[in-house]
């Protein structure tokens, strides 16, 4: 017990009280050493102030309360959060010199430290500071560690809260116009498709069964007393636009090394191609969302829903989905592109890719044998590698670069000859860009002049050794 005592007491000790307790050792030694009375007095005095020092700190109580209010407690990526933290003395006495710092991942900023000086009881010491919101992710903030220490800066006495606040750092939105892909869908529930029913007599109106919810007025008597079933009319109204976001998030299809230069002028431009399809996943879905298009949006390893229960998901619930999505470990798209073929929307699927291979483009193909009214947005590999993109620390060797940017061509043609539109991604396009070049009509098998899909899903002709 008295050896534990002595090793707490040490390790309290600051550097400048180890260097005044080493100062008197060092005197007693030489003054009994020496015979010099005075030497030996000097050491007493030095020894006694750590001493004293430390008794000092132990016999400080104190109790606080923090509160942090974050603004704002979600952030997009590449913007900044200010902090209020709030530290109210709830002892009865008046605090000592006491050194805060709060705890905070290295992500969003160095931890700030701050010093309060005799905090009267009751009282309370707003403090603040700035985050930077570099990575997507959910942080937590906190908790506050307060050092106490004496007057002189001998001895150092730490201890720990447990309260914590949150700060969700969403993929940034970015402003889209138009209905992109949406456009050339034509039947497929394009913006602005319509469903017109002729009526050219109260028999020959279109009926369906009731369903739940339906507005009662709308019954047809004549027709429920026909079939003996509650039925209602079938009134024009417009289509609503679908649509399946598939992202692939796999790590080893992406060029997450090194640090690219994005679009001129934009200060958090994607440092990397995982990045730039996550934000553009969040744009093209907030976008078509809050235009009131019907939404699925898959990954490689399924279809992402709500975090509370089923049912679609939101702008906010998508931008909190794709906040925490990190980087898997899938080897190909085999599973999600079953969850895209069970998603099963009328729309046309938009595809965010990286680097693909010749199995994972038949998967997708396979997964949507419709009409060719698809997207395949894919990594220009040459132009992010040419930018400083990599897929590691290293450099690649000129012969991998060259496979590399060759399979990725082999990609882009296999999709073409499926009749999906293509669009290559260089790291100086942002996502509006993009976009805007998804608004013409989209082309089919014939555009390219190679032969259409079949029935099974799988692309006519010769896939490129």
């Amino acid at each position: 017990m008295a050896r534990t005592r002595i090793a707490d007491a040490a390790s309290s000790l600051t550097p400048r009280g180890r260097c005044l307790v080493a100062a008197g050792v060092t005197l007693g030694l030489l003054g009994a050493l020496l015979g010099e009375r005075a030497l030996v007095q000097v050491a007493v005095f030095v020894l006694t102030l750590p001493v004293l020092s430390a008794v000092g700190v132990a016999r400080q109580r104190f109790r606080i309360a923090t509160r942090r209010t974050v603004t704002p407690a979600r952030l997009p990526r590449g913007e900044d959060a200010d902090v209020l933290l709030e530290v109210a003395n709830t002892d009865r006495r008046t605090g000592g010199l006491w050194v805060l710092t709060e705890q905070l991942p290295a992500e969003l900023a160095a931890r700030p430290r701050f010093v309060v000086e005799r905090l009267a009881s009751g009282a309370t010491a707003p403090l603040r500071y700035r985050l930077h919101g570099g990575r997507r992710g959910r942080f937590s903030l906190g908790p506050v560690r307060l050092r106490l220490v004496d007057p002189f800066g001998l001895v150092l006495r730490t201890a720990a809260g447990s309260d914590t606040a949150t700060l969700l750092v969403t993929p940034r939105v970015r402003p889209l116009q138009g209905s992109g892909a949406l456009a050339g869908a034509g039947g497929n529930g394009g913006e602005g498709a319509r469903r017109s029913i002729a009526v050219h007599g109260e028999d020959d109106v279109s009926t369906r069964e009731y369903r739940y919810g339906d507005d009662l007025r709308l019954v047809h008597w004549r027709a429920t007393a026909r079939t003996g079933e509650l039925m209602v009319r079938l009134e024009e109204r417009p289509w609503r636009a679908a649509a399946t976001l598939f992202l692939d998030a796999r790590l080893p299809a992406h060029l997450t090394g090194g640090r690219v230069t994005g679009p001129a002028g934009d200060p958090a431009a994607p440092p990397d191609t995982l990045e730039w399809g996550v934000e553009a996943a969040a744009s093209i879905g907030v976008h078509l969302l809050r235009r009131g298009a019907g939404l699925r949006v898959v990954t490689e390893g399924g279809e992402l829903t709500p975090s509370l229960g089923r049912g679609p998901l939101g702008p906010e619930e998508l931008l909190e989905r794709l906040a925490e999505l990190g980087g898997s470990r899938h080897a190909g798209l085999q599973a999600g592109a079953e969850a895209l073929r069970r998603a099963g929307v009328d729309g046309p699927a938009i595809c965010l890719l990286g680097l693909l291979g010749p199995d994972d483009v038949h998967a997708l193909v396979r997964a949507r044998s419709g009409p060719g009214t698809d997207v395949a947005v894919l990594v220009d590999a040459a132009a992010w590698l040419d930018a400083g993109a990599g897929r590691g620390r290293r450099p690649l060797a000129p012969a991998a670069r060259a496979e590399l940017v060759s399979r990725q061509q082999q990609a882009v043609d296999l999709f073409r000859s499926a009749g999906w539109q293509v669009v290559a991604v260089r790291p100086d396009q942002s996502v509006d860009q993009v976009w805007d070049q998804l608004g013409g009509p989209l082309p089919s098998a014939a555009t390219y002049g190679a032969p259409a899909v079949s029935a099974a899903g799988s692309v006519g002709g010769q896939v490129p050794a």
